[in-house]
């Protein structure tokens, strides 16, 4: 691939000497989590990978491999949660083995943009730093995919959001035989609405004492059977393929400005 550094595929002898080159890794982080009936439960973990690799290979920078699990919140089948505190203290794990290897500037890619998830995610990255008198010449970066990209963030003015026309182009374009448009169905009209014109709507809360000091239980609205919260028609591989060089330019422009920061010299 390149100058592709994956570690996932690399010798201990390799990395060791791809350090003497760089000192950035990408931490791709996705989710298991239902993408509807035309897309994979692995979207989020694509896609973030699929930027990693495809920025390595043009700036020479690691890839660590890629954390799979995550918090979604929804209980579609085929979503695995794990507690958001569990997932920020991963991540945290995980920069710490990759700074006592001498990486010296991390960048935590997300592929999942659920709200829960990214708030431990930014803790992670806040937290990890604090009391850390090692840390002054490192660099942690919480880059959630999307913002690299503008035709991407099209898809918040244009309420389309989860499954919808932006992450089935993506996968169109990378993935495409993992894509089922001939089984592609959306939830009722209402419910759709209600999710793009909110995407948390998803969760209601219930409280059996109505009283302000009462936490409410979140449960996903049952009336879910799908989970798409965007419109997958139109979806193209050409599409997906803006997107991600948008995502790619932004992250090798990220990238020189950490290697040549002061920091890293």
């Amino acid at each position: 691939m390149g100058k592709a550094r994956i570690m996932f595929n690399m010798t201990v002898k390799e990395i060791v000497e791809g350090l003497e080159q760089t000192r950035t890794v990408i931490l791709p982080v996705g989710i298991v989590e239902q993408h509807g009936y035309h897309l994979p439960v692995s979207v989020d973990i694509h896609n973030a990978v699929q930027i990693a690799e495809r920025t390595s290979e043009a700036s020479g920078c690691f890839v660590a491999p890629a954390v799979h699990y995550n918090f979604s919140g929804g209980m579609l089948p085929g979503t695995i949660n794990i507690s958001p505190q569990v997932f920020s203290l991963v991540l945290m794990d995980i920069c710490q083995s990759l700074v006592l290897q001498g990486f010296k500037n991390i960048i935590i890619l997300l592929g999942h943009g659920g709200t829960e998830s990214c708030a431990a995610a930014r803790d992670a990255a806040e937290q990890f730093q604090r009391l850390r008198p090692e840390m002054a010449g490192v660099n942690v970066c919480l880059v959630p995919f999307w913002e690299l990209s503008p035709t991407y963030m099209e898809s918040i003015a244009n309420k389309d959001y989860h499954a919808g026309l932006y992450e089935t182009s993506m996968m169109l374009y990378w993935k495409p035989e993992l894509v089922k448009m001939d089984q592609a169905e959306l939830d009722a009209p209402e419910v759709l609405s209600m999710m793009r014109e909110n995407p948390d709507a998803y969760a209601m809360k219930m409280k059996n004492v109505d009283n302000r000091f009462v936490v409410p239980r979140l449960v996903q609205d049952s009336r879910i059977k799908v989970g798409v919260m965007g419109d997958y028609r139109g979806a193209n591989a050409d599409l997906g393929r803006k997107i991600a060089q948008e995502c790619v330019d932004g992250l090798v422009e990220l990238i020189g400005q950490l290697e040549g920061s002061k920091a890293n010299g």
